[in-house]
Formats: structure tokens, C-alpha cells, sequence
């Protein structure tokens, strides 16, 4: 539609007049009051009011707002009962007995008040009885919590006694039957504590010439113990030898192994694989003993078919033992008489089995590589046993500028003099890098701390005892991080107690629960412990990197 339009108006009866009228748009959506439709035509016509622009209030300069009052209707009506009733009294004429009647007094008053008060009273009263009930409920609550607290207390006490006596029977057994190198420096450690108690003990109660003869007769005694180590152990040696053969043996026949896509594990044999074990079913069968003569005889013909298939000087030997053996068998010379032959046919044969070129699965677990090249290379020489040997062969802590003595010489002085025990330390480094690897946020300064940088903190840091309680049993102490938002470290660590270390990891703030003594005292220990590692090159990276951290905080 135009914004203007002419309309034709009729003036009179024969004159019109046509007048321009403007249409107003409205900036607005008219409402819809009603309206009707023309049935006949179908025309709808709405009303006036919606033709119209609304009239506008004048502004007062006050926002106002409208609200509807939330009044009650009141509404009065007369009642009256359904039943018409009446009453009868006596009066002249007229007689009506009163036998039945009830005389009626007025009682007391009852004010709203007292009503109010009877009312609080029983108020009262259910109080006191739900309070009473709660209370009770409460108290069998914190009964119940506090035996379950008990008996969970007491179990864990039983728990832990258990676990103190079987790591002292373990100890006892490992003494009495010592096996690894750590039995022996358990065995050498509690040798050397005697020691001391006795000479202490000799120079306290003895003098002049009965303390020189206690002190040889201890020195006597001390070295018929360490003789009597001595063939303990070499014949754990001989045992451990024999394991760690089997076990090399075992490892070069197992099949290969590798996982799938959807997390099963594959394993094929390959022809390697199949000669290894082959040749270990052979080593164990001649390594029996106490068999039949004909099943030993027909072990020696399938280790000689065996042998045949290369040949050499070392198989042609195994050869003529075989058939020396089954010569003497034949005469029937007793077992224990052919005893070091058949020692001679396992050496040997073991001897053949570690040769890669007749077993070439073997090739990648020997320790001497088979190229000579490599055996220059990382090579040093230990100035005490005058050998020259590779770089593992030789403890060398992360803060050492030359290589020092081998491992062995080390055990050899260690066992001589100090004769210190390094089991416990040797469990605190393990328990602290497996728990350093279950947070698993690529931690690096815990797998360049060695066993004897861990037993200088323990020793002369934190004096091998936990920092909260004290505690100095070594088997209960553990390292964790002192903050464990960021990784573990020589300068965020603190030696505590297993239990202590599981409540530490679970705080928020350590500035609110610990005090600022304890706080102070610990950040002295990380100090030291800065100035210990700060002579290593290795560690010059973490300390600039833990300095930036605390200039940030």
C-alpha cells in the first residue's frame, strides 16, 4: 500500500470531491479485540478499538507498576438448621417434669494463653523424647564406628606383627641359608656388629693379659666364621651358576612374543627358537641323575647324533667322552666312578651350546659380543684387581670424576672392613622408583640417583629416621615427594614411615597442616641436599629448572 491515497467523497447529491489521505504504519502489532463475519459473504470485520492508535498516559517522570491485591472475598449469607426445634417449659397449666435434667456449671476459663503454654509444653515433651532417641542413635553410631575403628586398628597391629615376624624368619632363613650376595652382606654385617659388642664388651671387663688372649681367641673365632662363609659361598655359586644357566637356556627357547592390535599376544616358534630348545632338553636330560643305564645310554647316542652335525675340536672331545662313557658302562663300573666324566660331558656340551654358530638364538643374551670391535669400546681398568673390564662392571656414583675400584673389589673391601649392609638402602631406591613410575608425568632426576647417593641422603641428611615420628627402622621407611605436584627430587623429597607417606600424599596445603617450624626444618634438608648435587654436571638442568619454579611461587 502507498503511504498516500485518494478517496472519493460525495459533497452532495450530484458533486464529489476527492481528498488525499495518509496512511500511518504503526510501530507496533495492533491487538485483536474481536470482531464478526458476514455469513453471507464471508467478510470479516473487525472492531473499532483495533482501527484505532491506543491513547497514550501522559508521562509523569515515575516508573510505576501495576499489581493485583490478593484480598479475600467476604460474603455474608443467614443459616438456618433443617430441623425446626423446640423447648417445653413449665408455666401455669402446665407441668413438665425435670427428673432428666442435668444441672450445668460453667468451669474454669481457659484463656488463649494457657492454651498456647499447655500446647509449648507438649511441644517440649516431644522434643525431649526425639532427642532422646537421636541421642541414642548418635552415641550407637560413634559405638559402632568406634569398634569397627578398633578392630580395624587391631587387625592392622596383627597385620603389620605378622609382617615383622616373617621379614625377621625370612632374615633368619637367608642367614642360615644364605644365597644371593645380599645374604652374605646381611651374614658379614651381623658379623661385624658381634665383633664389636665382644671387643667392647673384652676391654670393658678385661686387662693386661687376659684381654690380649680373649682378643686373639675372638680373632680366631672371627676367622673360622668367615671360612665357614667362604664355603657357603661357593657352594651357593655353584648353585646360582647352575640357575642362571637354566635360565639363560630357558629365555633363548622361548618362542616370540608380540601383541595384537586388540591386545592378545602372539607367539611363533622359529627355527631358532626350536634348535634352542631342543638342545635344552638335551643339557637337562644328561644333567640327571639316578637313571637307568639304558635311558642314559640312549641320552649319549642322541647327544652325539646332535654333536656330529658340526665338525671341530670341541665336538670330536664331546665325542670321545660319550663313547669312554658308554665303554665304562658297559664293564659296569659303578656311578659315583663316573661322576667327573659326565661333569666333563655337561661342561663341554654347555661350552658347545653357547656357541652361536651351533645355537643362534643365543647370540644376542651373551655378555661378550661376539664382534671384537666391540670389546674396546667403554673399557677401563680397575687399578685393584689390575683387570681390565667394561663400564657395568664398575659402580660409578652420579657426583664421581674418575673410575674407581670394580664392583667386586668393592664387595672384597666392603667385606674386609666396613662390612655395611646395603639391603635397606637397596629397598628404599626400588620402592622409590617404582612408586616415581606409577605417576607416570615423565619424571627423569629419580633414575640418576644410585645407591650410594640414596644412602648419603638417609645418613647425613636425614639421619635415617623419619622426619615426622623419629621412626629409624630402615624397612619402614620410604622416600615421597615433599610436594607432590611437581617430580620427585633430592630438594622435594622427605623421608617418612609408610603410613605417614600414604596421610602425606593425601594433603592439599602443606602449609596448613604442617607448622612453620617443621616447614622451616625440612627446606634446610632440601638445601643441603641442593649443595650435595649441585657439584654433579647432570643435575645442573633440574636445579636451574627447581630455582625457576620457586622464583615463579
Amino acid at each position: 500500500m502507498p503511504d498516500v491515497i485518494t478517496v472519493t467523497i460525495q459533497t452532495d447529491s450530484d458533486s464529489f470531491q476527492e481528498v488525499d489521505v495518509k496512511i500511518e504504519r504503526p510501530s507496533y502489532n495492533k491487538p485483536f479485540l474481536g470482531g464478526f463475519r458476514d455469513v453471507r459473504t464471508g467478510v470479516e470485520f473487525h472492531n473499532a478499538g483495533s482501527q484505532t492508535k491506543f491513547r497514550k498516559r501522559p508521562d509523569k517522570g515515575i516508573q510505576l507498576f501495576c499489581r493485583e491485591t490478593q484480598t479475600i472475598l467476604e460474603k455474608n449469607k443467614p443459616q438456618q438448621t433443617r430441623n425446626t426445634t423446640s423447648t417445653q417449659m413449665t408455666k401455669i397449666g402446665l407441668y413438665v417434669s425435670s427428673m432428666t435434667d442435668k444441672l450445668i456449671s460453667p468451669g474454669k476459663y481457659f484463656t488463649a494463653e494457657e492454651y498456647h503454654k499447655c500446647r509449648l509444653e507438649a511441644v517440649i515433651v516431644l522434643q525431649k523424647y526425639f532427642r532422646r532417641w537421636h541421642a541414642i542413635n548418635v552415641v550407637q553410631n560413634l559405638r559402632e564406628q568406634k569398634r569397627l575403628r578398633l578392630a580395624r586398628e587391631a587387625q592392622e597391629e596383627l597385620q603389620k606383627k605378622m609382617e615383622k615376624e616373617e621379614k625377621l624368619r625370612r632374615e633368619y632363613e637367608r642367614k642360615l641359608n644364605p644365597k644371593t650376595k645380599e645374604d652374605f652382606e646381611l651374614l658379614y654385617h651381623d658379623l661385624e656388629l658381634w665383633m664389636q659388642e665382644e671387643t667392647e664388651r673384652i676391654n670393658r671387663t678385661l686387662t693386661g693379659a687376659e684381654r690380649k688372649a680373649a682378643l686373639c681367641e675372638l680373632l680366631e673365632q672371627e676367622a673360622q666364621l668367615i671360612a665357614c662363609f667362604g664355603r657357603h659361598k661357593l657352594n651357593a655359586n655353584k648353585e646360582n651358576q647352575q640357575k642362571a644357566m637354566l635360565h639363560l637356556l630357558d629365555k633363548c627357547a622361548q618362542p616370540k612374543r608380540w601383541k595384537a592390535f586388540d591386545g592378545r599376544i602372539t607367539e611363533m616358534d622359529t627355527k631358532d627358537t626350536l634348535r634352542a630348545k631342543e638342545l635344552l632338553e638335551i643339557y637337562q636330560s644328561i644333567s640327571m641323575k639316578d637313571i637307568p643305564k639304558d635311558e642314559r645310554a640312549a641320552v649319549l647316542l642322541t647327544l652325539r647324533h646332535t654333536v656330529k652335525e658340526h665338525e671341530c675340536k670341541l665336538t670330536q672331545e664331546i665325542v670321545e667322552l660319550i663313547d669312554r662313557e658308554v665303554d665304562l658302562m658297559s664293564k659296569e663300573v659303578k656311578e659315583c666312578n663316573l661322576e667327573g666324566l659326565r661333569k666333563r660331558i655337561c661342561t663341554l656340551f654347555l661350552q658347545y651350546i653357547k656357541i652361536p654358530k651351533f645355537n643362534p638364538g643365543i647370540s644376542g643374551l651373551l655378555k661378550v659380543p661376539q664382534d671384537p670391535l666391540k670389546l674396546y669400546k667403554n673399557v677401563y681398568f680397575c687399578h685393584s684387581c689390575e683387570n681390565y673390564l667394561p663400564s657395568t662392571e664398575f659402580p660409578i656414583p652420579v657426583n664421581s670424576r674418575t673410575i674407581g675400584r670394580c664392583h667386586l673389589c668393592s664387595k672384597l673391601a666392603n667385606e674386609a672392613r666396613r662390612r655395611d649392609a646395603f639391603l635397606k638402602y637397596r629397598l628404599t631406591l626400588e620402592n622409590l622408583r617404582k612408586s616415581e613410575a606409577d605417576y607416570q608425568d615423565d619424571s627423569k632426576i629419580f633414575s640418576l640417583v644410585q645407591l650410594p647417593d640414596l644412602q648419603y641422603m638417609m645418613e647425613n641428611i636425614w639421619n635415617c629416621q623419619s622426619a615426622l615420628s623419629a621412626w629409624s627402622e630402615l624397612y619402614d621407611l620410604v622416600m615421597v615427594r615433599w610436594d607432590k605436584q611437581h617430580e620427585w627430587s633430592p630438594w622435594n623429597t622427605i623421608l617418612l614411615t609408610k603410613e605417614e607417606a600414604d596421610a602425606h600424599l593425601k594433603l592439599c596445603n602443606l602449609q596448613k597442616a604442617y607448622e612453620a617450624a617443621f616447614i622451616y626444618r625440612i627446606k634446610q634438608k632440601h638445601i643441603q641436599a641442593k649443595n650435595y648435587f649441585a657439584q654433579i654436571p647432570a643435575m645442573s638442568p633440574f636445579l636451574h629448572v627447581s630455582d625457576n619454579q620457586a622464583n615463579a611461587s
